[in-house]
């Protein structure tokens, strides 16, 4: 298995949980911030994720982001019109509350080393499975809607 499979093979919400793990290994800094405002990021991702995993039930479609082909049919409703992967969008969020709440301002760079993964390995494989599977509507939903918010 070369390095790329490799990595594709990790599950999107297992590399949030590594990189969780590394933020709390991280210098923390207490009473930086109030941990409350940890809230706030917390409950969206959440709501963001759910939506997300509601709105891909309900169209019949793979929930396993290592098998994109597998995707029946091309999500642009719901979450999914504002935000082209709610549900990293949502482990994102998860990170972001994680950091606040563990109060260090070096853990935010857990959140950064995230989102490159998953914008560099995980979402461009899926954006290339995607296109070859759905054409010129996946290219023009890209068009209409970002990758991220």
């Amino acid at each position: 298995m070369n390095k790329a499979r490799f990595l594709l093979w990790l599950p999107p919400p297992a590399i949030a949980v590594l990189v969780a793990g590394l933020m709390w290994l991280l210098p923390q800094e207490h009473d930086f911030w109030p941990r409350w405002l940890a809230v706030g990021p917390l409950l969206a991702g959440i709501g963001i994720m759910l939506m997300a995993a509601v709105t891909m039930s309900r169209a019949n479609t793979t929930l396993l982001p290592f098998t994109p082909e597998r995707t029946s049919s091309l999500v642009t409703t719901g979450v999914f019109a504002y935000s082209r992967n709610p549900i990293y969008l949502g482990d994102a969020l998860l990170l972001l509350a994680w950091a606040l709440w563990l109060q260090s301002v070096p853990a935010l760079l857990g959140l950064v080393v995230f989102v490159a993964y998953m914008n560099r390995v995980q979402i461009a494989a899926e954006e290339r499975a995607l296109s070859l599977r759905f054409g010129s509507s996946y290219t023009d939903y890209c068009a209409r809607v970002r990758r991220w918010l």
